[in-house]
Order: C-alpha cells, then sequence, then structure tokens
C-alpha cells in the first residue's frame, strides 16, 4: 500500500459537484486514489511520497476525447495547408497507405508525450487505417510506457470510391474483418473496472467511409460487450450534402436511423448541428468531442457549443489529428474553446456581460477539458479531485513570467493568459511529469526516429 501527500497548493481546484476551489488545499492519496481532497491542515501530515505545491495551481487531469495520434507524422504536409476536410483527406490517404507498425508506435508516443506535458491524463484516440500489418495493439503497446489513460478507439474504413466512399480502396477493409478484430481488442484489452488503464471503444470512421452495415453491426458488438462506441459527425457541410444525397438524411438523422444514438455513443465535431438535433443529443444522452482547433484549421466552421452545454449535453474536449491541428496541446485547446465560444456569441449578437448565458466562462471551459471530457468518456472515476476518483492530477506553477499580475484569480490566468505547459502530472498517483521533465521517453533520440519516419512517408 504506498500514499502520496499533495500539499500546500495555492488553490486546489477540485471540479467536484461542489466547484469546490480551496487555498493552501491538498490530496492524500493511496494506491493511486484520493482519499481526503481539501486543505492541507486537514489531511495526514505524511506519506511514502510528499509533493509540496507551494505556488502551484492543482487541477484535475485533462481528458482528451478525440484525436489521430499517427497523424503526428504528417502534420505541416504542403498540399494540405489551405484545404478543407475532403480535399485535406483526399491529399493525405495515400500518404498514411505507406505507414507501418513502427511509424504507429512512433506516432502514438509522440502525441501522448506532446498530451502529458500539455496537462492530460486520459487520451481517445481514433485510429482507422491499417496499412502493411499496423494493428490497434502497436498503439496500445506504445502507450503503455508513457503511463497516460488510453481509450483505443477500433475505428475502420470499409466504403472505399468504388462503392461510392471517399477513401481510395486501398486503405479500406472488409466488414468480415473489421468486426472480427473489434471482439478480438475487446477481449484482449478493454477494462471496464475503476481506475483501468486501456478501454477498448469501436469507432466507424465516418458516414463518408463506412456502411450502414457495418456502423449498426459495430453497435450490436459494443453493446453485447458493453463497450462505448464512436464516430465523426456533421463536421462539415460537404458531409452533409453526401448525407443527404446517399442516405436521405441530415447526419445525426442518418444516425438515429442506424440505432447510432444513446448514453454509449459520442460524435467528434458536431459544427453543423440544429437545434433540434442537439435536443436528440440531450434526450439520448449522446456526447460530443469539440475540437475548435482543428475545425478553424479546415474552415468546417464554429460548432454551437454553449447551446449544447446548456441542453445538458455531455461535451467534451478533443485536439483532433494531429495533422489538422497541428498539435497535441490539450491546455491551449481549453483556451480556444472558451475564446472561439465568445467569438461565436459575439458574431450571434450577444454582448458582453456577466448576465449573457452565451459568454463562455474559464471555469466552463476547464470544466469540458476535465469533467465533461470524463463524462464523454463514460468515466465515473476521473475528471474531479475528490474521495474515491483516481489520483490524476496537473500542477501549474504560477511563478512565471505569463501569470505576473494575474494570482488574483489563478484560475481564470491558467487559460486567460497564454498556457504552456504543465510542471507536474501525475496519473493513478504515479509522475509522469515532473518539474516539466517527461518520464519515460527519451525526448531527443526519439524526436530523431519520428522525424525520420515522417520524411520517409512523405518523400517515399
Amino acid at each position: 500500500m504506498s500514499t502520496l501527500l499533495v500539499k500546500n497548493a495555492h488553490i486546489l481546484v477540485t471540479m467536484d459537484d461542489l466547484r469546490r476551489e480551496i487555498r493552501g488545499g491538498g490530496l492524500f492519496i493511496r494506491d493511486g486514489f484520493i482519499e481526503q481532497a481539501g486543505a492541507t491542515d486537514q489531511l495526514p501530515a505524511t506519506a511514502d511520497e510528499v509533493l509540496d505545491l507551494t505556488d502551484h495551481i492543482l487541477l484535475p487531469g485533462l481528458v482528451n476525447t478525440h484525436h489521430h495520434f499517427y497523424q503526428t507524422l504528417t502534420r505541416a504536409i504542403p498540399a494540405a495547408q489551405n484545404a478543407n476536410l475532403f480535399h485535406w483527406l483526399k491529399t493525405l490517404y495515400p500518404i498514411w497507405a505507406k505507414m507501418t507498425p513502427e511509424d504507429i508506435r512512433l506516432s502514438t508516443q509522440t502525441a501522448l508525450a506532446e498530451l502529458a506535458l500539455t496537462g492530460c491524463t486520459t487520451a481517445s484516440d481514433h485510429l482507422y487505417l491499417f496499412p502493411n500489418g499496423s494493428r490497434l495493439d502497436d498503439e496500445i503497446e506504445a502507450a503503455a510506457d508513457l503511463g497516460l489513460r488510453l481509450h483505443a478507439s477500433r475505428g475502420s474504413m470499409s466504403l472505399g470510391e468504388s462503392q461510392g466512399g471517399l477513401p481510395p480502396d486501398s486503405v479500406v477493409d472488409s466488414e468480415e474483418k473489421i468486426l472480427a478484430d473489434s471482439e478480438r481488442l475487446i477481449q484482449k484489452y478493454h477494462n471496464p473496472n475503476p481506475g483501468s488503464m486501456v478501454q477498448i471503444v469501436l469507432a466507424p470512421c465516418s458516414p463518408f467511409s463506412v456502411t450502414g452495415e457495418l456502423m449498426k453491426q459495430s453497435a450490436e458488438l459494443a453493446r453485447r460487450y458493453g463497450v462505448h462506441l464512436h464516430t465523426h459527425l456533421a463536421e462539415t457541410q460537404d458531409e452533409e450534402a453526401f448525407c443527404r444525397q446517399k442516405f436521405g438524411y441530415r447526419p445525426v438523422g442518418y444516425m438515429q436511423s442506424l440505432g447510432w444514438v444513446g448514453e454509449d455513443v459520442w460524435f467528434a465535431h458536431s459544427v453543423h448541428v440544429n437545434d433540434e438535433e442537439i435536443d436528440v443529443y440531450a434526450r439520448h444522452g449522446c456526447g460530443v468531442a469539440h475540437c475548435p482547433s482543428s475545425n478553424m484549421r479546415l474552415a468546417s466552421g464554429i460548432a454551437p457549443i454553449a447551446r449544447l452545454v446548456d441542453a445538458g449535453v455531455k461535451t467534451g474536449l478533443g485536439v483532433d489529428g494531429s495533422a489538422s491541428n497541428d498539435g497535441s496541446h490539450l491546455l491551449a485547446e481549453a483556451r480556444m474553446a472558451m475564446l472561439l465560444a465568445r467569438l461565436n456569441a459575439g458574431l450571434q449578437g450577444a454582448s458582453l456581460s456577466t448576465t449573457s448565458a452565451e459568454i463562455f466562462s474559464v471555469r466552463q471551459a476547464l470544466e469540458l477539458a476535465t469533467r465533461g471530457g470524463a463524462a464523454v468518456l463514460g468515466r465515473k472515476d476521473i475528471g474531479s479531485l475528490e474521495a474515491g476518483k483516481c489520483a490524476d492530477f496537473i500542477a501549474i506553477n504560477l511563478n512565471r513570467l505569463d501569470y505576473a499580475g494575474a494570482l488574483h484569480d489563478a484560475v481564470a490566468a491558467v487559460l486567460l493568459c497564454q498556457p504552456r505547459g504543465v510542471d507536474f502530472n501525475y496519473v493513478h498517483g504515479k509522475g509522469v511529469v515532473k518539474k516539466g521533465v517527461l518520464s519515460g521517453l527519451n525526448l531527443e533520440a526519439h524526436i530523431h526516429l519520428h522525424n525520420r519516419a515522417a520524411t520517409r512517408l512523405f518523400e517515399g
């Protein structure tokens, strides 16, 4: 039985049901779970490990609800820099088709390293093409060395160009193979218990890259095993036109026709949804992964986040693909979500006042990044710092030039001031980042290998 005492934080942001913010706060942790959260003088005085967070803000670990780790290998590709989603995908599919299992491993560790250094403790990744013998196992095994929690989505594409889909036939798989591998992965890796480090998600890629039959069978398989479902939805107007022409529905209506609504389902993006569709999400308990930087990068539009939150839709954040962001800075993504929601409110005619429900606050954005993301992933053991929850926390040293003059509200400073990285990142009570240094990966050597792989894909 190992114990950890975290003490003397300038502010402990619990994100519990009361949204307590405790000055001089701390945590007492046993075997990876929080036993007490409160003022330091109310906690045990000793432990096997003691972490003094004087002059630090202490927050729940951030939760990333949508990513594509493999895309770290194709950042800033010239032909894809100024393209919308469909053209961007068409440019990159042939490059991704050259990836190997080693590329999957390298890119996974690159993305997770970036996430860890910017406050993420739980990451959901969507891997949906498996060229040259690649498997989701490559990602899961590579992630183990970094120490973050992983929701590994077994993505899939079965609708190639010859059948009216967007991706080339060279990167799609048969539905029989997809379903068999999905079941294998669930049986081998999925752990639904509190504190689990790996969970499997079934995630057919999008309405324009899989068949309706695969969507239905994936849902049946997921519900037989009690795992969650995920896909891209309502990201662009091109997708909406595709769904109307091919299926006779808008994207959300198409999901309803396939049985793809429920508390076990979350959608990436949901940029182009109307009030009626938001109500469908709320009534059925669907979640949304909001990816503001990617939506801006690809000119997809602005998701109606304030309306989703006001309607009670489970909403979290995602950095999305590292070729459409082009990074994995989750703390910066929370800031971007706040700013974009405010911009959208201004475009809709709202005034910046404390009485306007349309103006998104710092604390709302941090909630999306923590307990909001946990709800989207169906995790009741993460997202807040309180007794019984996993000891997943981050801390930021406030003695930085970035925060000078802003400590009268250190919580607001975390996002209103330009965020950099975190100083500490602990997952299940174990240090992943300490004093700004990542454990478990030699970054200099890793970056060299990653750049060599990226060059081979681009030039080969």
